[in-house]
Parts: structure tokens; sequence; C-alpha cells
């Protein structure tokens, strides 16, 4: 009797076993190149040896469960060990029209579910090739911000030091200038290619000499920037002054204004551009209100006739090869944004730039 019940028990665990070895297939095919977190790369590509962040996959867990980190990448509290981090600096305390940009980190983050591990377009594939993670937001003083502009750069301090370069989600362009002082302690004076409907380079605005309209002419005013490889893509709308980028073009800014966009691709430009940049390091900020606010009105300050998401992919996808030491998306507000299709093409453009930072692999 002792026999048949052990052989019985036996028969029921080697069943169970089977259940479980075929109920989990998948997730055990994915963690075969995976890091201790579970977190890996696709089960049809080699795997290099190293361990890589990668997003679990919507074919195995669900895009609407789980924490909503950006790209669903793990979270970690530093950037210590990445090769890349996404980060939400989450104020709108410097904008000057209408507010909310505070909540974009968090809602780029939730419509970032929809992200998937490879570029479709360029074959990038960002998770084979660098570590990355979600190391969360700066906390930030919504009532200070000055005492934000030092909490940032502070941060950002911590972010390079350790190698990591920042991908940012605004938050309204106001970060833009810690980010860049703590940037430019690393590397130097550095290019910029400016993605915006607006120059943001302005010297006081009601009194205030930081505020979102601000943030470059500060950096210039503390030689933050390489002036002779600085671009501004996309400025439009109406002015204070016939010639509102007039400041811009005297520092020695490459100014483009929409209207040498409108019906036709950004490839040559960006040719030029690259030319333009160098070897040298480069920091890229991009206000989604660049974009016409028909794709993107979720924004603090629309202006019509703008850029076409394709001319914003365009732009970044032609920052490929080119020495990129930090990006931000910026501006995103989604009170404004009712469909969330603002947040979404926001964390898309971050994807498309975390896609193009140096040592990406493509297939």
């Amino acid at each position: 009797m002792s026999s048949l019940w052990r052989n019985l028990h036996l028969s029921r665990a080697i069943t169970a076993a089977a259940a479980d070895f075929f109920a989990l297939q998948p997730r055990q095919t994915l963690a075969l190149c995976s890091d201790r977190r579970g977190f890996c790369i696709n089960p049809n590509r080699q795997c290099s040896g190293k361990r890589y962040n990668v997003p679990p996959s919507a074919e195995f867990v669900a895009r609407v469960s789980g924490i909503p980190t950006m790209a669903k990448l793990p979270y970690q509290d530093t950037a210590e060990g990445l090769d890349a981090a996404f980060v939400g600096v989450p104020i709108d305390t410097g904008t000057s029209n209408r507010p909310g940009a505070r909540f974009g980190p968090r809602q780029i983050r939730v419509e970032s579910a929809m992200l998937r591990a490879y570029n479709s377009g360029t074959r990038a594939a960002p998770y084979e090739s660098l570590l990355v993670a979600d190391i969360g937001d700066v906390n930030v003083n919504v009532y200070d911000l000055k005492d934000t502009c030092k909490r940032i750069r502070e941060a950002y301090r911590k972010i390079v030091a350790t190698g990591c370069i920042p991908l940012t989600m605004g938050g309204d362009h106001t970060i833009a200038y810690p980010i860049l002082q703590a940037v430019a302690e690393k590397h130097g004076p550095v290019g910029l290619i400016h993605v915006d409907a607006h120059a943001d380079t302005s010297d006081v605005v009601l009194g205030e000499k930081i505020g979102h309209g601000t943030p470059f002419r500060r950096c210039v005013e503390e030689g933050l920037l390489d002036c002779k490889r600085v671009v501004q893509i996309g400025l439009r709308g109406s002015g204070y002054s016939a010639d509102s980028y007039e400041w811009s073009r005297a520092q020695g800014f490459r100014v483009v204004q929409v209207e040498e966009c409108w019906f036709k691709s950004l490839a040559p430009l960006m040719d030029e551009v690259r030319n333009q940049m160098g070897k040298g390091p480069v920091y890229l900020s991009f206000d989604i209100d660049a974009l016409d606010p028909g794709f993107a009105p979720g924004t603090g300050t629309p202006e019509i006739a703008g850029l076409t998401p394709i001319q914003g992919v365009e732009i970044i996808r032609g920052c490929r090869g080119l020495n990129l030491v930090g990006c931000d998306l910026v501006e995103v507000s989604p009170p404004y944004d009712t469909t969330g299709n603002t947040a979404l093409t926001g964390a898309n453009l971050l994807f498309e730039m975390l896609c193009v930072l140096p040592k990406i692999k493509y297939y």
C-alpha cells in the first residue's frame, strides 16, 4: 500500500511539473538572457553575455499590469552602473501660460507602456546595447523655482558623474538651464539641438530671469553652450518685436524658422546639422510644442502651423552618430491632453532619443 501511495504521489508530481513547465515556457525562454531581476532580451536574438534591462514583452505581460515606469523598465534609485537613464522633472512653476506640465513625466510613463524593445524603422536595439533604467523623479520644490533649479542641478551632477546619459521627461522648459549647468560642468560647453516653437532666449519676463522662456539666455551668459554649434528648429508664432530671433543669430546660433520646414523632409537639414555639431558633446532639447497643436495639443503655449510628428522623428533620427550627452522632452501638459496622444507622442520621441545614443546596436 505504501508503495502504491509513493507511486501515485510521484506520478502527480511529474504531471504537475510538466504542466508548470509548459505553462511557464515563454517566461523561461525569455529568462535565458535575463538579468537578476528577470528583465531580459529577445529570445530570438543571440545573447552577448552582458546583462541588460529590457522591458517585459506585451506578448507575455499585459501592458495594463505593473507599475508604470518609463517603457516598463526596472526602477532603481540612482544612475550608478547605468549607461542611460530616464528621469522625470515634474515642475511647471516656470510656465507663463497654461499649467500642468508637472504631471508630464507621470503621464508619459503611463503612455510608454505601448513601447516595444526594438525600433522597427531604424532596426535599433537599445536594450541589447545599453544598460537602461528609470531612476524616478527629481524631488522638486513646487513653491520655489530657484530652489528647484538648485535641486535639479545637484541631482544631475550626480547622474552625469557616473557616466550615465540622462533622458529627461519634463516638466516645463526651465529645467534645461540647471540640467545644462550640470552637463557643462562635466563636458565643457556643449552643442545644442533645440527643437521648439519658441527661442526661449528672453532676458527678463515679469521681472524674473528664470522661467521657461529664459533658459538658453542664461546658458549663454554662463558659457554653457558652444554657440557656433547651436541650432534652433521650428521657431514660429507672433513675437514681441519684428525679429524675435535677432538675439539668437547674434550669438551665432543657426535659426531654422518653421516656414523653412513646411512641406518637406528634414533629413537634408539634419545632414547639415550633423556637420555643424561635429565630434563634440551635444545636448538635444525637444519642446513638444514644436509640433503643431493639431498633433500635440497637450502643452502650455501652443502655436499653430508647427512641425509634424514625422519631422520630429526625422530630427531625432538625424542625430544618429552625434556625441549626445543628454536629451530632454519637455512641456507635456496632461490636463490639456484629453486623448493622451501628446504624452504618447512624447514617450515615442524619448524612445527615438534612446535609439540614437552612442554605442547603440543596429540590425
